[in-house]
Parts: C-alpha cells; sequence; structure tokens
C-alpha cells in the first residue's frame, strides 16, 4: 500500500498544490488562460507525438480495444442519461450534462501523467488510443443531444460541421495523428528539436495537474446535486468496472493496456463537462460541484483501483 501511496501522492499532492495557492492569492480564473494554452496546444501534444512516434505501428492498429473502450463509454452515458431522464421528467440538455459527468473522465490533464507514473511508457499508446476516441464521441454527443433538446439554434448541417471542425483539429488529435505518421514513417526529429519536445513533456503533467488544482479552488462547491448519488459511483466505479468487463469480453490484451484503459475509466469528471454546461448555459452550477466532488473522491477510488492492480488482486483478463 506504501508503493501505492507514494505513486499517487506527489500526483495529487501537484492538484493540491494548484489548490493551496488559488485559495492564498487573489487571481482571477481568467490569469490561468495562458496556463491552460500552453498545456492544450503545447506540452501534452508534444508529449503524445514524442511517445506515440516511438511506437511500433502494430501497436497503434488494436481495434478491438478501441472499439470495446469507446462503446464502454457510450454504456456509461447512456446509463446515466436514461437515468436523468427519469428522474428529470425528459429534459433533455440537463441529462446530457449528466450523462457527460458520469462518461467524460479527466483523460487529458490527468489521463496521461498517472498512466506513465504508475506503468511507464508503454502505457502511453492505449491513453493515447483511449483519448481520441473517447473525446470523438463526447464531441459529437454533446452537441447532437443539445440540438435535439433545443439547445442550440443552428442547423444540423452546420451542427454536423462544428464536429468534424472540433475533431480534426483538436491538439491532441493532431499530435496523435503526427505522431502515428511518424511511428510508421520511422522520421526522428533533428536532436535540438527533440530536446525542446523532451522539455515539453516533461512539463505536461505538473503544469496540467497545478491548472487542474486552480481551476477546482475557483469553482467553490455551493451545492450539492442529488444526482451526484447516481453519478459518482458510475463515473468512479461502475465506468472502470464496464471497461475492464468489456476488454475481457472483446479479447485477449496486453496487461497494461487493460490496466491503462480501467484506470482512464477510473479517472473524475473532466472540467470540459463544465465547459460544456457554461457553453449551453444548462446546469452549470451543479457541473461544477459535479467535477470537484469527483475529483475529491477520486483521491480515494482511483488509489484503490491501483492498490488492486499493482498488487496482482485485479487480474488482466476477467475471464480467463
Amino acid at each position: 500500500m506504501a508503493s501505492v501511496i507514494g505513486l499517487v501522492l506527489p500526483f495529487f499532492g501537484l492538484i493540491f498544490l494548484g489548490y493551496f495557492v488559488a485559495r492564498i492569492t487573489r487571481q482571477s480564473l481568467e490569469a490561468l488562460g495562458w496556463m491552460n494554452t500552453f498545456i492544450i496546444y503545447v506540452a501534452l501534444p508534444a508529449l503524445f507525438f514524442n511517445l506515440l512516434s516511438r511506437t511500433p505501428v502494430e501497436e497503434l492498429t488494436q481495434w478491438r480495444f478501441i472499439v470495446a473502450t469507446t462503446l464502454s463509454t457510450y454504456v456509461v452515458f447512456a446509463l446515466m442519461f436514461a437515468i436523468a431522464i427519469v428522474r428529470g421528467g425528459g429534459n433533455i440538455a440537463e441529462a446530457t450534462i449528466q450523462g457527460l459527468g458520469a462518461a467524460y473522465g479527466n483523460i487529458g490533464y490527468m489521463g496521461p501523467g498517472l498512466a506513465l507514473l504508475a506503468f511507464g511508457q508503454p502505457a502511453i499508446v492505449p491513453v493515447a488510443l483511449i483519448f481520441c476516441f473517447d473525446n470523438t464521441l463526447h464531441f459529437i454527443m454533446a452537441p447532437m443531444l443539445m440540438a435535439l433538446a433545443g439547445g442550440g439554434q443552428e442547423p444540423w448541417l452546420k451542427v454536423a460541421f462544428g464536429v468534424v471542425r472540433r475533431v480534426v483539429t483538436h491538439p491532441f488529435i493532431i499530435a496523435t495523428v503526427v505522431g502515428v505518421l511518424g511511428a510508421i514513417f520511422e522520421v526522428r526529429p533533428p536532436e535540438p528539436l527533440q530536446r525542446l519536445l523532451d522539455y515539453l513533456a516533461n512539463a505536461a503533467a505538473p503544469c496540467a495537474l497545478f491548472a487542474m488544482g486552480v481551476t477546482l479552488a475557483l469553482r467553490p462547491l455551493k451545492r450539492v446535486p442529488a444526482s451526484l448519488g447516481f453519478i459518482v459511483p458510475i463515473k468512479l466505479v461502475a465506468h472502470p468496472l464496464i471497461v475492464w468487463v468489456m476488454l475481457g469480453w472483446a479479447g485477449t490484451f496486453p496487461e497494461v493496456w487493460v490496466f491503462a484503459a480501467v484506470l482512464q475509466a477510473s479517472l473524475p469528471s473532466a472540467t470540459n463537462v463544465f465547459v460544456i454546461a457554461q457553453q449551453y448555459k444548462v446546469w452549470v452550477e451543479r457541473a461544477s460541484a459535479t467535477v470537484l466532488l469527483t475529483t475529491l473522491c477520486s483521491v480515494v477510488t482511483v488509489t484503490g483501483v491501483l492498490y488492486l492492480m499493482t498488487n496482482g488482486l485485479l487480474p488482466a483478463d476477467p475471464f480467463p
């Protein structure tokens, strides 16, 4: 257990430092803008390219893995969406945000850093695949359902174009595609450029976690909605369990891939859930509470998941 605590302590410690510093200084949330720009457009793309470009090509074509993990995320979204529809009297817009709260994990800021700490470089390929296809799913579901709910006034063709544009222009996805092309054609950057990429990649996880702590501090918890009684256990317990079972059903994968996928599924709700809620002016305060509370609870649940995996208590294959 001490080794697992030693693993997660620096990780959650960086989030706490961001939270603490934001509490004792007088800075607005907008002051975090350039830090987020650096993380999203520079540091994390450099990390993804660095690791994917050195990966054997055959590891990048695991379609069964992609189907199993993406379908798991959709099942979790659909489950929470259905619960919210029943409880909310058919309110599609609110149900969409609640579904995202249960299915959209923090696989951008928290995912790569924690997976690398826990499992090393072999974990970056499954992490990148999950990121690309899960984000594509969320980028499609949110505007489509909001348009259906009347939360967006744009025509369907424009909504579809916006979805495609968001997918193909996302910095992480672009970096993943470039990294895959680098692996296929065995492209290696010149030494000075590679050194710059290494500096940026090494900064990705610490900056992302610190920024996340700041964001949590500046969006305080004002009230706890009853829906969190469903969202928290579905996100932090049901989601990783469904991914684990789905991967066992889909085929045989390397242990690191299975554990990396389960770890990604166990992460708390992404800050993008709040961003989407704010964009459509639906469930905004409660979306903020969802991000904060799932993050706090994940200190316990993520530690527990890592303990099970690193101590041989969770087999890679649920159907040996």
